[in-house]
Parts: C-alpha cells; sequence; structure tokens
C-alpha cells in the first residue's frame, strides 16, 4: 500500500513500489491525461509535478511519491482557464497535442519558480521536452504570453 496526495486528494493504493508512476497515473487511477512517450525520460510527455517539480513520471518510480505532493494535467485548472492553457490555444500550439500535457506541466514549473522569465530561460528550461510536430517558437511564444498575462493580473 502506498499513500500519496494526488491533484489534492489523499489517495492510498495497493500497487507495487517500483511500478512507474505513470502507469499508476494511467492505468491505476484512470488519469490518462498524462502520456506515454519514450519510457526513459528522455521526451516530457509524461511530465507531472511532485511537490512543485517536473518529473519525468515513466522513471519516477511510486515509492518516490509516498507522502508527496503529485500534480497532473487534469489538475492544473479544472475549467482550462490557467493562464499557460489559454496562451496555447491563443499560440495555436497544438497540432498533434500529443505531448502537449508534458509541455504545459513543465512550463507551469518555470512559471511557478519564474514568472518573468526570459526567452533564453524559457527554451533552456524547456529543453528535453520533445515536440515531434516542431512547434517550439509557438511554444516559447504561449509561455512569454501566460508571463505576461500574468504580470497583468498580479
Amino acid at each position: 500500500m502506498v499513500s500519496f496526495t494526488l491533484n489534492g486528494e489523499v489517495r492510498d493504493v495497493e500497487v507495487e513500489p517500483d511500478m512507474p508512476l505513470l502507469w499508476l497515473i494511467r492505468e491505476t487511477l484512470q488519469l490518462t491525461g498524462t502520456k506515454f512517450g519514450c519510457g526513459a525520460g528522455l521526451c516530457g510527455a509524461c511530465t507531472v509535478h511532485m511537490d512543485g517539480k517536473p518529473v519525468r513520471s515513466c522513471v519516477t518510480e511510486v515509492r518516490e511519491a509516498v507522502g508527496k505532493l503529485v500534480t497532473t494535467i487534469e489538475a492544473l485548472s479544472p475549467d482550462n482557464s490557467h493562464p499557460l492553457q489559454k496562451a496555447w490555444l491563443a499560440e495555436q500550439v497544438p497540432q498533434c497535442g500529443f505531448c502537449q500535457p508534458g509541455q504545459i506541466m513543465q512550463a507551469a514549473a518555470l512559471l511557478a519558480q519564474n514568472a518573468r522569465p526570459t526567452r533564453q530561460e524559457i527554451v533552456a528550461f524547456m529543453n528535453g521536452n520533445i515536440c515531434r510536430c516542431g512547434t517550439y517558437p509557438r511554444i516559447v511564444r504561449a509561455i512569454e504570453r501566460a508571463a505576461a498575462e500574468g504580470q497583468n493580473n498580479g
């Protein structure tokens, strides 16, 4: 039995402690917003937050989440009103959309720690999150837009 907080709710689940967190989230708990990409922690499609930090859930064992706060794309904003989600649409980032949950979760971690990142800081922080459609310029613009909106609202 492992216990952790997922999207604000304490969860006690009976799974093997070495199971990848991704499979617990997707298969056991049926939250399918987090995607399987490479299975080796290289592409970022499976990015979730653990205690506010982005982690690759495909290579993070469930035992590492015990007692921690895990946040998936489903909890970023239940009504899709998060500035990043709105900016993603405004900048027309998604093409296939497969990597987008991981991209958005990585970007959310950046903005949580640096509300006003430079373009260079955005590119550096997002490095390693792969977009198979190559929408990197749109991703950067969306993060810049969300940061600017956050400044205007705060």
